[in-house]
Formats: structure tokens, C-alpha cells, sequence
């Protein structure tokens, strides 16, 4: 709970305003509640028991100004507490989706999405009712308990001992369950990480479970994902609750013991008088519930000590690709020296060695797994090399500040991210459109005539996932941003796989007529893709096993033989 508390206490420094306006609010609610109580005290000896008429018409308009005080205070604080905890999670969001941006993609391999959504959502949604609403009710409460506190003893100090003994019975229970509630609340935010997951997969992959009939399969797991979340939150919910019992028969042992012995002192011995009596019994009475709101959120507050254990768990995640301060301005070559690459245990490439210089298209082929993409991932600095150096410009790109770097790259793959905005936005993607910039890309990507035949044109809102558009232009899309970028480095994944052979060759052209000013990478299983490429990479296991142009390779290496089932006698 310390660490907890130490960990967004720095957070309040930026709201003294605020924190003045929930000191004040306290201070008034808890004022007020106590005067409440003491008011007792008159309302009995004076007007019941010395049938004072004048005071029967004044008091009324001090209880007035006590509850009217009450409610006032309790908004001001209420108001100011809330504030600043929506706020503070507002800037915990924006720290955490920053953090996790920056991350490597090791990281976001290791997470399902559905875990990290999780987390920025619920988790930090259950720190926010903590250090909002719980905090507020711990603050209000306590200074409440203390200013009836101040009440039951001035009333009676020897009642106030008797009945306070008891208050501390309820301690220990209250420390056993709460530490209850912590493990089951960590356990309950694990399984809703399951079932985010588990919807998010379902919508991402909507269409192949239709394709499949697989709607019954896909909603049996979730059923049992959802029924073991229901089970560990009403187990959460039946711990929380037995504070109940066990608070209520603490009040009421204080209670009959203040009767008992206050009733003898008022009856018997005449060291009260009726009103002080009953303004005691209900100071204490008013006592009881403060101290139960104080119990369940402090309960809560270890719900919110395990969310924050979770997102402190990310937190704690460091990128491993540093980025050098070299800024990259354009690339003129590239060059990989010997480079191996594993994740974590398995070696994805080794003793990779090769150059391109800008004016060149390199074609990469080979099987699935044979380490086309993880070289990609190596130019993209996705991985650093275990061994080995990749060079840009001569220079080591361990050296290069990260975004420069990147800024010169595009990529386009078969996974293709449409945006719900417009077709000049998706283009320009991460920047303000530039319209002419646009249209020229299109243009290029051969998909400006089917864009101006549209009613609004580049600025023609798409669905989410581009699912108003066919595959190809998808795909033409994807392109149409990498020409926008104006890099000096594209790579092309699979990029015109999804195209018609006309769609397919006039953008091969546009590629080779733009090729002058870039270094540019084709992956691609059709050979009528690379059959142009400068130098073509041929992989298997990790290793390029032959390079060179078509004619060299199909004369030459039996691996781009057997891949394109190339006759021997070529």
C-alpha cells in the first residue's frame, strides 16, 4: 500500500488548487456531521426535558446549516478529489500507450493485444476508483471519525473508553480479508485479460469463423473464459461483503455497552444528563458508519494495489534498441557484414552478408521461414544483430538515431492497417495531408482513377480495416503510403500479391522508373515480380545460399531452380 500511495502522490504536486478545495470540503462535511451530533445535546435537555419554546424554533435552523454544511463540503471534496484522480489516470494513460509505443517488437510479441488493452483499460480504470473515490472516502471518513471522536469524548470520556476498546476487534479481520481481495482481484484481472484477448481475436478474425461455421466453437471458449471471470468476481464480492457482519456486530457490542453503562450513568449514578447521552450514543452511532466506509475502501484500495502491480509490470519494460544520435538524412547504401540474428534461442539468420546501393532493386526469395523477413526486420532495426554489423552509408546503424532512420524507410506488406478516416489521411498517414502529394502517390500506386470517380475523392471516408474496398485496392492504398513518404529505402512484402497482372506490372514499373532514387527490397514468391531485380537473395535456413540476377541464378543455384521450377537447361 506504501509503494502504491508513493507512486501517485508526486502526481497531486500539479493540483494545490484543487487539493486546497477537498481540504476545505473535509473539513466542512466532517465539521458539519459532528455539529449534528452535538445538537442532540439541546434538543433533548432544553427543549424536552426544560420544554424551552424559544429554542424549539432556533435549533431547527442550526441543523439546517449543519446538513446544508454537510452536503456543500461533501461536493467540494467529492468535486476536487475526483479531478485530479481522472486526471492523473488521463495522463497514466497517455504515459502508458507512449511507454509501450516505444517498446521493442520483441515486447509486443511476448503480449497479446487483448492483455495490453486490458491493462491501459481496466487496470487503470480500477487505480482511477482508488485514487479518486477511495482515496476521497478514506480522507473524508477519517477526518469525520475524528471530529465525532472529538464529540463522544468531550460528551463522556469514561463512556468514550468503554466503547472505543472495542472498535480495534474489527482490525484484524479487516487486514485478512483485504489481503483476500488482493489475490483474487490480481487473479480477476489476469482472466479479463483472457477475455479481452479472446474478443479480440473473435472481431479480428470475424470472417473466418463465419467461413468455417466455427460461431459455436468460438463462443464455447468465451463462455468458459466469461464463467471463470463471473466465478473469481463473485468470490471477490462474497469476501468484501463479510466486512459487513463483522463490523455491524462490533457496532453493536459498542453500542449495547454504551447503553448499558450510559444508561446507569444517566439513571442511576446522574453523571449525565439525558442529552448529552443521546448526543453521545449518536455521535457513536454516526461513528459506526464512517468506519465502515474507511473498511471496504480501504478492501477496494487492494484491488487498485494489484492493477497497479500490473501496470507497473509494463512500466518496468525497457527498450533494448537504443537509439544512436547520428541523424540519417538520405541512404546511399547498405550494407550487412556477417550478421547473425536469433530470437531468444533460435538463430533466424547467420553469417548474412551482402550490399545494395540506391539505384538497386534486390529481390528476397526463398521458403517460408528461410529469414526473409527477420533481414527486413534488421534494416527496419526491429532486433539488433547477435553478431555481426549492419552498415548504412558505412556508418554502423547501431549509430543512427532511430526515427531518422526509420523516416527513410517504407514498407508495405500483406497486412495492410486502413484507418476509419479519409483516403487523404490514410495516405499521409502520421502526417497533415498534402493534397497534390496525394493524388501524385495515387497516381503512382495506379489507383487515381477509381479515387477521382468517387463522389468525395481523396477525402472519401473508409471503414475500419478497409472493408469498402477490394483486396488489390487495399493493397494500392499500402503503396500509394510508401510513395508518399518519399523514402530512399522500400520494401515491398508480398506487396502486389493481391493485384491482377496488369494492376501487378504497371506498378513494377512505376517501382523501376522511381528506382533511381531508392534502394528497394521485393520480397515475393512470383517470379515475375524480381525477374527485374538487380540482384536477387535467395534464402533457405537462415543463410542466403546463392545471389545474383535471374540469369545467373538459374544457371547456377538449385535452391531458385527448384522454387521457380526452372528447366536445368536454361
Amino acid at each position: 500500500m506504501k509503494k502504491f500511495f508513493k507512486t501517485y502522490l508526486p502526481y497531486y504536486r500539479d493540483y494545490k488548487v484543487k487539493i486546497v478545495m477537498a481540504i476545505i470540503g473535509m473539513l466542512l462535511a466532517s465539521g458539519a456531521t459532528a455539529a449534528i451530533a452535538y445538537l442532540v445535546k439541546p434538543l433533548m435537555d432544553r427543549i424536552f426535558v426544560e420544554q424551552d419554546i424559544q429554542m424549539l424554533y432556533i435549533l431547527p435552523i442550526f441543523i439546517i446549516l449543519a446538513f446544508v454544511g454537510k452536503g456543500l463540503g461533501t461536493f467540494m471534496q467529492s468535486y476536487a478529489l475526483s479531478f485530479i484522480g481522472q486526471d492523473i489516470i488521463r495522463k497514466l494513460r497517455n504515459r502508458m500507450l507512449n511507454h509501450m509505443m516505444h517498446l521493442d517488437m520483441d515486447f509486443h510479441f511476448r503480449f497479446h493485444s487483448g492483455e495490453l488493452i486490458s491493462r491501459i483499460s481496466n487496470d487503470i480504470l480500477r487505480v482511477q476508483t482508488a485514487i479518486s473515490s477511495d482515496l476521497a472516502v478514506v480522507l473524508r471518513e477519517l477526518v469525520t471519525v475524528l471530529a465525532l471522536l472529538g464529540v463522544v469524548i468531550y460528551q463522556s470520556p469514561t463512556l468514550a473508553l468503554y466503547s472505543l476498546i472495542i472498535i480495534p476487534l474489527a482490525v484484524y479481520p479487516v487486514e485478512v480479508i483485504s489481503k483476500k481481495i488482493k489475490k483474487l482481484s490480481h487473479k480477476s484481472q489476469e482472466l479479463n485479460s483472457d477475455l479481452i484477448s479472446t474478443l479480440s481475436e473473435i472481431f479480428a478474425n470475424y470472417e473466418m469463423i463465419k467461413s468455417y461455421n466455427a460461431q459455436e466453437y468460438e463462443l464455447g471458449n468465451f463462455k468458459e473464459r466469461n464463467k471463470s471471470f463471473f466465478t473469481t468476481n463473485i468470490k471477490t464480492v462474497k469476501v468484501q461483503q463479510m466486512l459487513i457482519p463483522i463490523l455491524e456486530l462490533v457496532a453493536a457490542i459498542a453500542i449495547t455497552s454504551v447503553i448499558i453503562i450510559g444508561g446507569r450513568e444517566v439513571l442511576i449514578t446522574k453523571e449525565l444528563t439525558t442529552g448529552e447521552f443521546f448526543s453521545f450514543l449518536t455521535a457513536l452511532s454516526l461513528l459506526i458508519d464512517p468506519l465502515r466506509r474507511i473498511s471496504t475502501a480501504y478492501s477496494h484500495l487492494q484491488d487498485a494495489v494489484a492493477a497497479n502491480e500490473r501496470i507497473e509490470q509494463i512500466l518496468q519494460y525497457k527498450p533494448m534498441i537504443i537509439s544512436g544520435d547520428k541523424i540519417l538524412k538520405n541512404v546511399q547504401n547498405l550494407e550487412f557484414e556477417n550478421v547473425t540474428l536469433k530470437y531468444g534461442d533460435t538463430v533466424a539468420l547467420e553469417n548474412i552478408s551482402f550490399n545494395a546501393k540506391k539505384g538497386e532493386v534486390i529481390g528476397l526469395v526463398g521458403d517460408s521461414g528461410g529469414g526473409k523477413s527477420s533481414m527486413v526486420n534488421l534494416i527496419l532495426r526491429f532486433y539488433d544483430p547477435v553478431e555481426g554489423v549492419v552498415k548504412i552509408n558505412g556508418i554502423d546503424a547501431r549509430e543512427i538515431d532511430v526515427k531518422s532512420l526509420r523516416d527513410r524507410i517504407a514498407i508495405v506488406t500483406q497486412r495492410i492497417y486502413i484507418s476509419n478516416d479519409t483516403i487523404a489521411a490514410n495516405i499521409a498517414y502520421g502526417v497533415e495531408p498534402d493534397e497534390e502529394k496525394v493524388i501524385e502517390a495515387l497516381k503512382k500506386a495506379n489507383l487515381w482513377e477509381f479515387v477521382n470517380s468517387l463522389e468525395n475523392g481523396i477525402y472519401t471516408v473508409l471503414s475500419e480495416g478497409g472493408t469498402n474496398l477490394s483486396g488489390g485496392q487495399r493493397q494500392r492504398i499500402a503503396i500509394a503510403r510508401a510513395l508518399y513518404k518519399s523514402p530512399d529505402i522500400l520494401i515491398l512484402d508480398e506487396a502486389t500479391s493481391a493485384l491482377d497482372n496488369k494492376s501487378e506490372a504497371a506498378i513494377i514499373e512505376t517501382i523501376y522508373a522511381l528506382k533511381k532514387d531508392l534502394i528497394v527490397f521485393m520480397i515475393a514468391h512470383r517470379l515475375t515480380t524480381i525477374e527485374r531485380a538487380d540482384k536477387i537473395l535467395v534464402f533457405e535456413n537462415g543463410h542466403i545460399v546463392c545471389q545474383g540476377n535471374k540469369e545467373q541464378l538459374s544457371k547456377d543455384c538449385d535452391t531458385f531452380k527448384k522454387l521457380y521450377h526452372i528447366a536445368s537447361n536454361i
